[in-house]
């Protein structure tokens, strides 16, 4: 992650600290301090009237912002007690949403001091009752006194630990922080010691033990607009009885945070970490990792199997990774040590192949059936494309007249951010969200008003007078109006929805043009390398 403050700080173990943004460095105490608190006794932690608003706005923002959205293993949510989610953690604030809205039960959740604290988003965090975190990064940099971050940190945390143990789900990442890595950082002990304190709880109160569920997040690229994701539910892991003492028991029964003994947390945390492995990139470079979804889908063609989804393209990768990467002992994984290169000679070509079709904006999927060279243009889904054209344009104005400011604010904070492009996206969905309720209802407004001074054209128009359809009185014409303005919102949603649909077919139209006019001698560089490729996996 990129940032303004760049000061060499390290930790206990000499290791660099995340960088922070202008925002983490603002410690604002008495609003951390006054942080509503969560309540287990319904169904969802904070406010349920604005949760479930929340929710249902953030979904509708999701299935605008993904052009696919793939969730697997849900079969294997232990949903009949406390879960707490662990993934690796490279998208910001999209990372916890995707397993918020995508897991079957509601979630308890803390988060980075600064999500309580800013203008509007700190107004719907502290609605939801979302905890603050006060990491060391901002500690160890005076951010705050150790006293302080104590506090905070010591009544969050229980907080956390008692939504887990009532059942609620809870979201926390072991990295600590947002980056752009393809592999996993050290990780904190933080979730751990959170996860037993639940755990504790539960059988202090003789509740079902907590489960620890590791998460893959995958993301096409997590700061495009319309890009693809799946969210894959591993099988989780579990606590032992045995290994929760029962002074824990006792103490965190009362009331009361204690840490717990630090060779289970250990434990529990390498465990984790060992099963999070595969489920990421895990590769020393993207540029590795890219070669491995080019390997991925060569092999396909090759068996006359083409990939048809993200998670498929996903799987083949990690196939591949699984074939070639030297082995990596359980050992080394703990202890966070460097990956190894992949060495194998198909790894070349490949990596040639993926950086030719990345520099023109292609990639694995742009391979023609033979995965020899670039596909030619499908006239049957040009044909489609062309159909919905005259739908999708129709709705282009009103798509113009209400996402413009949402949009030109989405890019100007997300390209302007100091957070890194793994802020980009969550700023496109925090101005598509707060956009919305803030210019939706005046530009409804303004349509009323648009047609309260054209109401004679548009009788004409109609070949009606809408506005006494449910009857002449003044009563009844005001009622039309709140009706007209009401059902201008979905117009709105649904103007989004349709233009979504229409970026997506401007953009494949981009990839065909881009595969037509690819300059002759990178076309036939790329055919080189595949034919070495091909040669290659002949090999293996």
């Amino acid at each position: 992650m990129t940032s303004s403050m760049s000061d060499g700080a390290t930790d206990h173990r000499g290791e660099k600290l995340p960088e922070l943004s202008k925002s983490a460095t603002k410690m604002r105490m008495d609003k951390l301090l006054t942080t509503p608190m969560p309540k287990f006794e319904g169904k969802t932690p904070g406010s349920p009237l604005w949760s479930n608003i929340a929710f249902w706005i953030a979904r509708r923002i999701l299935a605008a912002q993904y052009r696919t959205s793939d969730v697997t293993g849900v079969e294997n949510l232990p949903l009949d007690r406390g879960n707490m989610c662990c993934a690796w953690h490279t998208n910001g604030l999209m990372d916890p949403l995707q397993m918020v809205l995508k897991h079957p039960n509601n979630f308890v959740m803390g988060g980075r001091h600064d999500l309580v604290t800013r203008p509007l988003l700190g107004w719907w965090t502290r609605k939801l009752a979302v905890q603050p975190v006060v990491r060391k990064a901002e500690l160890l940099r005076g951010g705050c006194s150790e006293e302080e971050a104590s506090q905070i940190n010591g009544r969050s945390l229980m907080m956390l630990a008692t939504g887990i143990s009532a059942g609620f789900g809870c979201v926390l990442f072991p990295e600590g922080t947002s980056h752009d890595g393809s592999s996993m950082l050290r990780f904190r002990t933080g979730p751990f010691r959170t996860v037993f304190a639940a755990a504790a709880l539960a059988k202090a109160n003789n509740q079902p033990i907590p489960a620890i569920v590791p998460i893959g997040l995958h993301f096409r690229a997590r700061e495009r607009f319309r890009t693809d994701v799946w969210i894959e539910y591993d099988r989780p892991l579990s606590i032992e009885e045995k290994d929760i003492p029962a002074s824990l028991v006792e103490a965190v029964g009362d009331g009361n945070w204690v840490e717990p003994p630090a060779e289970n947390v250990f434990s529990l945390r390498d465990s984790l970490r060992i099963r999070l492995m595969p489920l990421t990139p895990n590769t020393k470079t993207w540029e590795e990792y890219d070669a491995l979804h080019v390997l991925g889908h060569v092999e396909s063609r090759r068996i006359q199997q083409p990939l048809v989804s993200w998670k498929e393209e996903v799987l083949a990768a990690r196939a591949f990774r699984t074939l070639l990467q030297p082995k990596i002992s359980n050992q080394d994984t703990v202890e966070n040590v460097p990956l190894p290169e992949i060495i194998h000679p198909s790894i070349v070509p490949a990596k040639a192949v993926a950086s030719i079709l990345k520099e023109t904006g292609l990639d694995g999927r742009d391979l023609n059936s033979q995965g020899l060279d670039l596909r030619r243009p499908s006239l049957l889904n040009a044909v489609k494309k062309a159909v919905r054209i005259p739908v999708f344009l129709a709705f282009l104005p009103l798509f113009l007249y209400s996402f413009t400011p949402q949009a030109a604010m989405g890019r100007i904070l997300g390209d302007s951010t100091d957070e890194g492009l793994d802020a980009r996206s969550s700023y496109h969905f925090l101005a598509a969200m707060f956009g919305s309720l803030m210019f939706w209802p005046f530009m409804a407004l303004g349509i009323i008003f648009i047609e309260y001074f054209n109401h004679d054209t548009v009788i004409e128009l109609l070949g009606f007078d809408w506005l006494v359809l449910f009857g002449n009185s003044s009563t009844h014409i005001v009622l039309a109006r709140v009706v007209m303005f009401v059902s201008i919102f979905p117009l709105f949603w649904l103007s989004g929805r349709t233009s979504a649909l229409l970026w997506d077919d401007w953009c494949d139209v981009k990839r065909a043009l881009r595969r037509f006019r690819m300059n002759p001698t990178k076309r036939q560089n790329l055919r080189g390398a595949l034919k070495i490729l091909h040669e290659e996996m002949d090999k293996l």
